[in-house]
């Protein structure tokens, strides 16, 4: 028997692997086991795996395609250790990672854990970008692993994630869901009564998507598993759930608003370049004015904020480039997010349809 048995599940990133291969080859901490697990990828890491044979206790696994979940809990049957720890490929862990989760459960122990994540410098600087929109409390309130949270209770998440064998096993695992299946797992966790916590200094590098366009799709399918964790749990709906459909809909009617005053705005400019007398100007100029005042009010707020993302990601990243990306970033979180959790429960709560819903099916794990 081994201590922690860390499973991967891997679809079609052998380069990502490599990397995080390399790291846990470099652990302090010696007394663990690797299993890596291909899911149905179309361009395996086989031969990454096999040069690391002789660095680590290290095997692999190659199953069909049936989603990290499913994929997590085949690593797990065929695992030996007493805890089990949960990585998503695209992670790279600093030296001390598993000595920091040692020391944590020798100086007060728990039945499972997950830790933060933070952005390496080699990271590209849309990479820091999205780092910065899912970790900053402006974006996510902190309930992806900061000290500073919205919600008490810390909620693992699979990327960085660890749980006692035999409460795993009780547990029955990770359940079918495409998205969301780490949140139903951690909801699980506690209403079983078991005791979990966040481990601060056990962080990972985490990469997470690599464009805009991936980014959205994530944070989008994020949004719809929200209603349908509620569903299975009801009462774990938390208002720090609901804030990204508010700023959502803020969003939506501040730019509505702003484009009804910018139309009275040229509707008054066009009035005022057809007036026959120069006398005649004070109505077009009352709506002229009365439509700059209204733009400037109603995109005051979204300008406020990101003000407040720039300022702040510029100076934790130390570029402004990746304060300006981070403004974008922190959009399409918020309104990927919202707009698949508004589109969820439109369907789910409103039209009644029974089964849970996801988006970007051909492309989950793209």
């Amino acid at each position: 028997m081994v201590k922690y048995s860390i499973i991967v599940p891997v679809y079609n990133r052998p380069e990502e692997v490599d990397e995080l291969l390399r790291s846990l080859s470099q652990q302090t901490f010696k007394d663990m086991e690797v299993i890596i697990v291909e899911d149905g990828s179309s361009l395996p890491c086989e031969n990454v795996v096999h040069r690391y044979a002789g660095q680590l206790p290290l095997r692999y696994y190659t199953k069909e395609n049936s989603g990290p979940g499913p994929t997590r809990n085949y690593g797990a049957e065929h695992s030996q250790g007493d805890f089990l720890i949960f990585l998503d490929s695209d992670c790279v862990l600093p030296p001390d990672f598993l000595q920091a989760i040692d020391g944590e459960l020798n100086r007060k122990a728990c039945d499972a854990w997950g830790g933060p994540d933070r952005a390496h410098e080699s990271f590209t600087p849309v990479q820091k970008a999205i780092s910065y929109s899912m970790t900053s409390f402006l974006t996510t309130g902190g309930i992806r692993g900061s000290k500073t949270q919205m919600d008490k209770k810390f909620y693992p998440r699979s990327f960085n994630m660890g749980i006692r064998r035999s409460l795993y096993r009780q547990l029955g695992g990770f359940s079918s869901m495409r998205f969301g299946e780490d949140i139903d797992l951690s909801l699980r966790i506690y209403e079983s009564g078991a005791s979990c916590r966040l481990f601060p200094e056990a962080w990972v590098w985490h990469k997470r998507r690599t464009d805009f366009r991936k980014f959205f799709k994530q944070v989008h399918n994020s949004g719809i598993a929200r209603i349908n964790l509620m569903k299975r749990h009801p009462g774990s709906l938390k208002l720090v759930h609901l804030l990204p459909m508010l700023f959502t809909l803020g969003t939506f009617a501040c730019l509505l608003f702003a484009l009804l005053f910018l139309l009275l705005t040229v509707f008054g400019f066009v009035a005022l370049w057809s007036m026959p007398k120069p006398g005649c100007a004070n109505g077009p100029m009352l709506c002229i004015f009365a439509g700059i005042a209204g733009m400037l009010i109603f995109l005051l707020p979204l300008l406020l904020f990101s003000l407040l993302v720039f300022a702040d990601s510029s100076i934790r990243n130390r570029s402004m480039k990746i304060g300006v990306l981070s403004i974008w970033a922190s959009y399409i979180q918020l309104i990927g997010y919202g707009t698949g959790f508004l589109r969820a429960w439109w369907l789910r709560c409103v039209c009644g349809r029974n089964e849970e819903l996801q988006a970007f099916r051909d492309s989950f794990y793209k």
